[in-house]
């Protein structure tokens, strides 16, 4: 019998121990996982800037939630007998010229200032984001209406713009108050940095592969886009923390932040001290060196935070 024209060909088949299945299939099981937040945690807490700014942070947020824990004394409590008398026992500070503790006063202020910044950090993140993102996903006229209305508040400074609304709004003046003054004034760099990083990220193939599979336009920017665009948003905002700390002691300075006779804060009593700045300048040293402690320990932190999302920072060092 002749044999087929085209014979089908014999397959061979390598012995298993011939085929290096193993070392393409092996994994290694102990190799660290890496992403984003993962390596900035690695490179932060390998820093010591980090750890003593976490501990100047730390101890800010006890005093300001518990300042009764370090003081038994009134900070309203006022003895004219006692008007700039120096330091005694239980009150390691002296006396305003109001005969009010320092030491009681400067604890109890950090919660007003600590608060106030915290709302202020709150309303930019919330509105820059919501701001920034619509702006760099959607584009087009939504991107043309954002950035022009952000370009007109980006033009006034914040300071200026919280003075004046607080001399309107006089017998408004409280931290939530203070906060909108500043916040409403200073999204807009929280909102161009989103933008600009969105407009990055929403080309990228896992966003197309989102769109592709069905998924609406506000979901993909919610659960994809995001949540991958916030690093620097997030450098910005711990920085904006100290600006905005400050921003209310300048307020309170001016006489146009909280009102002395309700709130005690590091402004209010810089005002006061001021006035005697000649003959007492501890009055204004204590208040001072508190607010410039602070801002150094969030400007710090915000250092590190900087540096540990950027990976080449990281690289470099």
């Amino acid at each position: 019998m002749p044999e087929p024209k085209n014979p089908i060909p014999e397959h061979f088949v390598a012995p298993f121990e011939e085929t290096p299945v193993a070392a393409v299939d092996a994994v290694k099981i102990d190799e660290k996982k890496s992403n984003l937040w993962l390596d900035a945690w690695r490179d932060m807490r390998g820093r010591p800037m980090f750890w003593i700014s976490a501990a100047i942070i730390l101890v800010v947020l006890v005093v300001s939630l518990f300042p009764q824990l370090f003081t038994q004394v009134d900070p309203r409590a006022a003895d004219l007998g006692m008007s700039k008398e120096g330091p005694s026992e239980g009150h390691p500070l002296g006396y305003t010229a109001q005969g009010e503790d320092v030491f009681s006063r400067v604890l109890y202020g950090t919660s007003t200032s600590v608060s106030v910044g915290l709302l202020v950090v709150l309303i930019t993140f919330v509105v820059g984001t919501i701001a920034g993102s619509l702006a760099g996903y959607f584009g087009g006229w939504v991107d043309t209406v954002i950035s022009r209305l952000g370009d007109i508040f980006f033009s006034i400074p914040y300071i200026l713009a919280a003075v004046i609304v607080m001399t309107v709004f006089q017998e408004y003046r409280n931290p939530l108050t203070i906060a909108f003054a500043i916040g409403g004034f200073s999204w807009p760099v929280s909102a161009r940095i989103l933008r600009s990083e969105i407009l990055r990220v929403r080309n990228a193939d896992y966003v197309m592969a989102s769109t592709a599979l069905g998924l609406s336009k506000f979901k993909t920017l919610v659960r994809h886009v995001i949540p991958n665009s916030m690093a620097p948003l997030i450098v910005v905002t711990t920085l904006s923390l100290s600006a905005a700390i400050v921003a209310e002691a300048v307020l309170s300075f001016l006489g146009v932040g909280l009102p002395p006779a309700d709130y005690i804060s590091w402004g209010n009593d810089i005002s006061a001290a001021q006035r005697d700045l000649r003959n007492d300048p501890q009055l204004l040293l204590w208040p001072s060196l508190a607010l410039a402690t602070t801002v150094l320990g969030f400007v710090m932190l915000g250092e590190v935070v900087r540096d540990a999302l950027d990976p080449k920072a990281r690289a470099q060092r």
